[in-house]
């Protein structure tokens, strides 16, 4: 058991923990993103997702509670990695230069995280904690994606997704060892598309809805 601690106190530890969570998040994603594009079933076929989903009772509780674990987790060593790489070079070089294999996704990780933690917060109270009495959770979604407003909220927050989960999909299997020559360019090509699904999946719904009001 101590050498399970000793490895997790690490840097090297706690890259591992940033990456099985994110890769976890990633797939969470994926069953959410599948979920949500059933609106483009029509009104039934949405709101009976979400009865089915509510439905699984124990189940989803469950989800959500190793959703949050998960989030704290990732969200903790994310930001003390942040803080002892600030403390390791607390000035800044007068003229950046990108390191090698430096991207703009690598060097705003934890800037995009802040966002889209932010925009998880709007995005709970605006779907998950909205009152529900007497009305559908269709109908909910199409009156907020009716405001121009928080359409935009929703698109920008999509692209600062796809930036993130970008460099996080190759950057996690990287930490976890999948660093091989011949399979990281493919690792790399599979961490665009997923960026590129993501942002693109999720900001259909907006615009669809927004078409349709």
């Amino acid at each position: 058991m101590n050498w399970l601690l000793d490895t997790l106190r690490s840097s090297i530890g706690k890259k591992l923990l940033m990456a099985v969570t994110g890769l976890g998040f990633c797939g969470f994603l994926l069953l959410h993103l599948a979920g949500n594009l059933s609106i483009f079933g029509g009104r039934e076929m949405f709101n009976t997702y979400a009865e089915r989903l509510h439905e699984l009772g124990l189940l989803l509780t469950l989800a959500e509670i190793g959703l949050i674990l998960f989030a704290m987790v990732h969200i903790g060593t994310g930001a003390f990695l942040f803080y002892q790489n600030f403390r390791a070079r607390p000035v800044g070089y007068r003229i950046k230069k990108p390191a090698g294999g430096s991207t703009i996704g690598s060097r705003t990780m934890p800037y995009t995280g802040l966002m889209l933690l932010a925009f998880v917060v709007f995005h709970l109270f605006n779907f998950s904690l909205a009152d529900k009495t007497d009305t559908t959770i269709y109908h909910i979604v199409a009156v907020s994606f009716a405001n121009p407003g928080h359409v935009l909220v929703y698109l920008v927050a999509m692209a600062v997704a796809g930036v993130h989960v970008h460099h996080g999909v190759w950057s996690a299997f990287q930490s976890l060892g999948v660093n091989h020559p011949q399979y990281f360019p493919l690792i790399r090509k599979i961490g665009l598309g997923f960026s590129l699904l993501v942002g693109a999946g999720f900001s259909s719904i907006p615009i669809f809805l927004a078409l349709l009001s």
